[in-house]
Order: C-alpha cells, then structure tokens, then sequence
C-alpha cells in the first residue's frame, strides 16, 4: 500500500449537506432553520443552561460541598504491578511514568498493597499502605519516602 492509494473506510465519511441552495436540494430558502424566532436569525440562539427564563437547574439544585484548594491528589498503585521490574530495580516516580504505568503525575505517587510481590525492589515513592510496605519488605525490599 502506498500513500496514494490510501482512503476512508466506506460509510466513514459522509458529504456535509450544502444548506441554503435552493429549494430543490431541500435545504433551500429557510436552510434547515424553520420560519421565524431567535433561532432562525443570524447569530442568534440562547446560551447554555437557558431555559427561557425559567430558574435554570444549575441555580435550582442546592449547592454541595467545597473544594479545597490546598488538598493534595495522589496517583495510587499497587505492589503487584510493580512485579513486571527485574529483581533489584529502583523504582521511582519517573520510572513508573516512563514505563507507563502511570497516566498522570498528580500530586504525588502512592503505593498501595494490593497483590502480592515476588521480587526484591526498592521503592520510592510520595506515600505507603501499611500493607505495601510490608509486603515490599517481606520480599526483601526497601520502601523510601521520597
């Protein structure tokens, strides 16, 4: 295949419909807008959330909560993830965002103890289960806040 000979699966693409062309392409005159109203006019419409006036449902549902702007997000892992390093590694956040086990650096990395660990790793990370550091441990690892 060569790069000319590339095109769109069949049924992928469809043609835009050409509106205002007159009236046997049925489109014509109005062009799909209907007759009269804020609608039908150039630049018109209302924003959105309107409802015509209506107390709208963003203002009529009570307000919840709070966010807190010093509050701290963390990425969580699990220790059985980490079982694909070879035994002796040193895993960092950079590594694990590297490898791509992390999607997202948030705030920090958190390992967590779900699973089981077979390899001797050190771990360095924001934050730990009671669980994962135990089990980090039992397997003859480290486990250092970073």
């Amino acid at each position: 295949m060569k790069l000319h000979e590339l095109k769109p699966n069949p049924g992928s693409t469809k043609n835009r419909k050409r509106l205002g062309r007159g009236t046997a392409t049925g489109q014509g005159k109005t062009a799909g807008r209907g007759m009269n109203g804020q609608k039908s006019r150039s630049g018109g419409g209302v924003r959105p959330g309107f409802e015509g006036g209506q107390m709208p449902l963003y203002r009529r549902l009570p307000k919840r909560g709070f966010t807190n702007i010093f509050g701290t997000q963390f990425a969580e892992i699990n220790v059985e993830v980490l079982n694909k390093f070879e035994d002796g590694a040193e895993i960092t956040p950079e590594l694990l965002k590297s490898e791509g086990i992390l999607k997202k650096q948030l705030d920090g990395v958190k390992i967590l103890g779900n699973g089981e660990l077979a390899k001797k790793l050190t771990v360095k990370a924001h934050k730990f289960s009671k669980s994962a550091v135990e089990k980090i441990e039992a397997a003859g690892g480290k486990a250092e806040v970073i």
